[in-house]
Order: structure tokens, then sequence, then C-alpha cells
């Protein structure tokens, strides 16, 4: 595949900047020491990306901060591998070597290490900077961005974490180039959500290049960096106004309370992107039944869903009732009933009379699971 090609583009949150460019990873180490300057730097990552990535981090920071020393954290790559004990794991690693709160946690790579380095360095010490060097599509469009961090439970995904945001994020699609084809389609998944709960232009935009980039043979199309810039700043605006995620931020979650569901269902054999599209394509049918959408709008979703490759059902085999009880532990429940982030329309998001979240009756799920 061909890399993305474009010019960089900068979006400033509160608090820190996301550059988004082509070789953004060769350029980082100015940015790093300057957002986070720091004694020591633990950079973590998996076996599938260190290799990749991990030299051209470590050569521009040495370059930049040639003062400070650096360290590499393998962590197995996965989501089944996001757990309580990896973090514990990691902090050990982090007190047996010395680190002190002059340490910047590095994440090198996708969701998975960005949550979990995301969450050891908002506890380590009761918190050192963390910087994200997103190198998948997902992470580079959502998960890197907004602050969030955690871990999973056995009861469901990203139950224990904190609000930790980044010192800093540089995303360079370079790194998409050595993505497999179903991470690279996956990360569609929250490109086309940003669509839909926010910028009906932005969607059909992604509709637009989504044939191409679901093409194993048509490499990453150029205007791939615009649309990831895009779909940040979507998520930028939504999080300025709401941080904590006590309001507007809650439309942020279309798709990922039947998708988190689904994706715990399935023992995280699915991909956090596929899992997401088929609960984007649940919940629009969900709101269309409830009458908060207008008619067309579950159609529109799944034919986004489609056009990616991503799937809009639930695979065969994973139970329905599996699928409604995960939802209960779910951090959108509220009062023992469950909130969804459900859309009006493509690009306009229902339930600001209801601070966003809007709860919809077990029966009402079932026939839409069934």
């Amino acid at each position: 595949m061909s890399a993305a090609s474009s010019a960089a583009r900068i979006i400033s949150l509160a608090g820190y900047d996301v550059t988004i460019a082509p070789g953004a990873l060769r350029r980082a180490g100015p940015v790093i020491a300057r957002a986070a300057p720091a004694h020591h730097y633990a950079v973590v990552s998996d076996p599938n990306v260190a290799p990749l990535y991990v030299e051209r981090v470590r050569d521009s920071l040495a370059a930049a901060a040639p003062d400070a020393t650096m360290s590499l954290l393998l962590v197995p790559a996965g989501e089944e591998h996001k757990t309580r004990e990896l973090w514990a794991h990691l902090t050990d690693e982090l007190l047996a070597s010395g680190a002190g709160r002059d340490t910047t946690v590095i994440a090198l790579g996708g969701g998975v290490v960005g949550d979990l380095a995301g969450f050891v360095a908002a506890t380590y010490m009761r918190g050192i900077p963390v910087v994200q060097l997103p190198t998948t599509l997902l992470a580079m469009v959502d998960a890197s961005v907004g602050g969030k961090t955690g871990v999973d439970t056995p009861a469901g995904k990203n139950l224990v974490g904190a609000f930790h945001p980044p010192r800093a994020v540089i995303a360079d699609p370079e790194t998409l180039v050595s993505l497999p084809m179903p991470e690279l389609r996956a990360g569609s998944a929250e490109m086309i959500k940003h669509g839909v709960v926010a910028d009906a232009r932005y969607f059909d935009e992604v509709l637009a290049v989504l044939p191409r980039l679901a093409a194993d043979d048509t490499g990453i199309p150029p205007e791939l960096t615009a649309l990831i810039a895009r779909s940040v700043a979507i998520k930028a605006d939504v999080v300025a106004a709401d941080e904590r995620e006590q309001g507007r931020r809650k439309i942020l979650n279309f798709g990922h309370t039947l998708g988190h569901a689904v994706e715990m269902a399935s023992g995280y054999q699915l991909l956090h992107g596929e899992a997401v599209a088929i609960g984007m394509s649940l919940e629009a049918e969900i709101a269309e039944r409830i009458g908060v959408a207008t008619t067309g709008t579950a159609v529109r979703v799944r034919a986004a869903v489609t056009a990616a490759g991503l799937p809009v059902v639930v695979p065969s085999g994973i139970d329905s009732a599996a699928i409604l009880a995960a939802t209960r532990s779910d951090k959108k429940a509220r009062g023992g009933r469950v909130e969804y982030a459900l859309p009006e329309s493509i690009g306009t998001m229902a339930g600001a009379a209801s601070g966003w979240g809007i709860a919809v009756d077990d029966d009402v799920v079932l026939g839409v699971l069934d």
C-alpha cells in the first residue's frame, strides 16, 4: 500500500495538540521533549508495533533530549490483555526500574496500548505525563484523543479507569501502511460514527472513500489524512464542551452500548471497530423503532458500515440475552436502566432534553437483536 500524503495538520485541545502528518514519528522527538520534558521516557508498545516504529521514536527523542534515558515496556497485543493484572505488572516494572515522577509514558500502538499506558500514567505516583503515538486508524481518530484511559474487567470494558489527557498526540498516517486490512476497516467505524453524531457532510465524505479504504489492493487514499484530522476535530469539539462525560460527550457513545456488549460476548474475538459497526447498525434501528430517528437513518448507517466492509449483524452463536445482560454493567446504565446515544438523523443526535442519554426498554433491544 502507498501511504496517505498530505500536509501536516495540528488540532488544539484544552492543554495539548494533536499533530497529524505523514512521517510524524520520525519528527516526534522535539514535540515530545517540548510537551512532556522528562528525565526518563518509558515507551509502552506491543510486539507487533515496536519492531516497526520504536527505533524512529528513540532516534528522534535521543536527538531532542540527549540527557534523557528511555526504556521499552512490551505488552501482549489484543483487547483480552487490557486488564488490571497487566496494569499492575507495568507499574511494578516502572517501580523496579526506579522511574520517578520525572518520567513520561509514551504509548506507541493502537487503542489497547493507549488505554493501558494512559491508565498507568494516570495512576503511577498519582499521575505522570503521557504522550500518545497512535499507530492504528481507530486510535488516531478516537482512542488517543479525549483523555479516557482504563482497563477491562470480567464485568465489562473500561470499567476501571481515569480521565487523564495526554500532553501531546502525534499521529503518523504512514503507519497505516503496515496495518492488517481488517484493522484498517475497523478503524473506519469511528469515522462513520463521528459523521453520524455531528457532521452529515463529513459522513458523506467518509462514505465516498470507504470502498477504496475497504479494498485490499487500492492503497491508503491520499485524502485520508484530512479525514482523520476532521474526525479528531469533531471529537475535540465535543470533548471541549464536556470533558467528564456529564452531558453532550455522551453522543460519542453511539454504537458503543451494544457494541461493547457484543464485543465482550464474543470473547473479544471481534475487533472493537467491528463491534461498534454492529452496535451502530442496531442502535440506529432502535432509534427508528422508538420514534426518535427519521425514517431511513438506519438504512444509511448500515449502508456506510457495509461499504466499509464491516458487519451489521451479530455473528451467529452469540446469545442475545448475554448481550443484553452485558449492557446492564455498562458505564452508561443509570438507575437500573440502560441509556443509549441515539441519532435523530445523520449529523444530529437525539436526547438533548434528557442529557443526551435515552433509556430503552429491554424488549425493544431484544426485538432488534433477534
